[in-house]
């Protein structure tokens, strides 16, 4: 794993990467220009970019120039909102032509040569529907097609959406103002971009989320057929990597079965945020809606009849006190539930009223102590090349275990 040093401190990739998820980057136009025709590099803030480290880290590439602008006109913010925070909004990281070559750079300090994944044709795609591929699913590093929403969040349409959440935003605009909300998206329509996305692109995994309902039992219908529709088309079996869902907790706790059964190898009910005072503000439908209580029933049931590792909660990294954000991965770890971390991305909507990201020695102490939970446990991420925010394999990585399970 790379060492660096940034205005004489020194750092590591997964300190790195928390950094540069966290405040963005200026992609220099000359970079596009060389890179965009042969690989996987874009303009379209849709495109989820990423960028890869000289040790093979993957990390998400938030150019702020272009995802502001779209920002501003998908959440309709005005140039005032936008002034409030530019102070917080800067970013010292910026990515340039150097010597030939991609390079990152801290202010003027060169930081690393990088990389970027090759091109493929996938968000130029639509299925046989008719649905564009982009904006609908994402490819995250090297082994990842991801739905980030399939089916819209009823708590944002009620007023209750998590605060970070960019489609929470926009799912609340538009009930707001009477719009109605999108159709989710079809089963066989997901399913085709599973199976070009495993077959065209390289992937190996699958990503599977959708917003929070109020209707179990719908959502139960829903789940199931994203499921049946990618068996049938792509196959379980051609799926190397994991299928992993994020799902609602639901009040039948048997129905969880039947997603294992269909095939996924991990399940989500995301806390997000353990202090229940900030949670109350940041995610306020996960805790008047669901409760905190369904949350963990649900992951202890899982944990309980599949192993320790089958069930696993996100946290967005950035937004709690690391006393908090500890207190509560040290719980569910030792319930063989895995927390999961996901970097806060604050240039999106701000959250508890800022927009400015902790330091380094912050994602530091998370380093560690998720490294400590995961080696005491025997709680081990799934094996990828990388998502773009999420850090929980670079951390298994970076203690060493990575060696171990042949990473």
């Amino acid at each position: 794993m790379n060492k660096y040093s940034i205005q004489d401190n020194t750092i590591d990739s997964v300190d790195l990467k928390c950094l540069v998820v966290s405040k963005g980057v200026k992609v220099a136009n000359n970079v596009y220009k060389v890179y965009s025709k042969t690989h996987r590099l874009g303009v379209n803030p849709l495109m989820c970019n990423c960028m890869i480290l000289s040790d093979g880290t993957i990390v998400q590439l938030t150019d702020m120039g272009f995802h502001l602008r779209y920002l501003t006109g998908i959440l309709s913010w005005d140039n005032l909102k936008l002034l409030k925070y530019a102070s917080e909004l800067e970013t010292p990281f910026s990515l340039r032509l150097h010597e030939g070559k991609a390079a990152l750079f801290y202010r003027e300090e060169l930081v690393d040569f990088v990389s970027f994944p090759p091109r493929n044709e996938f968000y130029f795609q639509k299925t046989s529907s008719g649905l564009k591929f982009i904006g609908n699913a994402v490819l995250q590093g090297l082994d990842w097609v991801a739905f980030q929403c399939l089916w819209p969040c009823e708590y944002a349409a009620a007023g209750k959406p998590c605060e970070y959440c960019f489609f929470g935003g926009q799912f609340e605009t538009m009930a707001r103002k009477n719009k109605p909300l999108p159709d989710p998206v079809g089963a066989g329509d997901a399913a085709e971009i599973v199976k070009y996305a495993v077959e065209r692109c390289g992937c190996n995994s699958v990503q599977i989320t959708g917003g929070s309902t109020f209707d179990y039992k719908r959502e139960y219908q829903l789940v199931v057929s994203y499921l049946e529709a990618i068996n049938s088309l792509v196959g379980r079996e051609n799926i190397k990597g994991e299928i992993l869902l994020y799902i609602t907790p639901p009040r039948d706790l048997k129905i969880i079965d039947e997603y294992f059964k269909l095939g996924a190898d991990r399940i989500a009910c995301s806390i997000e945020v353990w202090d229940e005072n900030l949670a109350s503000t940041i995610t306020p439908g996960k805790i008047n809606f669901t409760t905190r209580e369904r949350h963990l029933a649900a992951l202890e049931y899982i944990s309980g009849k599949y192993g320790p590792g089958k069930a696993f909660s996100n946290f967005i990294i950035g937004i709690e006190p690391f006393e908090s954000l500890k207190e509560g991965a040290t719980r569910l770890a030792q319930r063989g539930i895995m927390p999961t971390a996901s970097v806060w991305m604050p240039m999106g909507r701000p959250v508890n009223g800022s927009m400015q990201a902790p330091g380094v020695e912050y994602y530091q102490k998370v380093k560690e102590l998720f490294a400590e939970l995961y080696r005491k446990y025997g709680l081990e991420p799934p094996k990828s090349r990388g998502l773009n925010v999420c850090i929980e394999r670079d951390i298994w990585n970076y203690s060493g275990q990575g060696q171990m399970s042949g990473d």
